[in-house]
């Protein structure tokens, strides 16, 4: 089992930045990335990074605005959001996982989960 520790949310604008930091226990994982749900909807898949490569998978709605990152320094997954819109509120969930070469943004694939981070965009 792997404990995710999430961190960075908060309440911002739009257009405003923030970045969401996760850190891993152990740091082992072959996929990792961020998953959302906001009130009323499903949980989706927002960003994936397959840690051996680098390669990063992005939801559409995400594309050009949010990065994936790691820094294995500090067993560490970031997410940078920019140009937030209010349809990007949401709590926020990092997430591990193990398939193939982790292009997936589908959340049956998860194994481990975050306890969340609250992100807030208003207009």
């Amino acid at each position: 089992q792997v404990q995710l520790v999430e961190s960075g949310g908060g309440s911002v604008q739009a257009g405003g930045s923030l970045r969401l930091s996760c850190t891993a226990s152990p740091y082992t994982s072959q996929c990792m990335g961020w998953f959302r749900q906001a009130p009323g909807k499903e949980r989706e898949g927002v960003a994936v990074i397959y840690r051996a490569s680098g390669d990063t998978y992005y939801n559409v709605s995400v594309e050009g605005r949010f990065t994936v990152s790691q820094d294995n320094a500090k067993n560490t997954v970031y997410l940078q959001m920019n140009r937030l819109e209010p349809r990007d509120t949401a709590t926020y969930y990092c997430a591990s996982f193990r398939l193939g070469n982790c292009n997936t943004l589908d959340s049956e694939h998860v194994t481990d989960w975050g306890q969340g981070t609250q992100v807030t965009v208003s207009s």
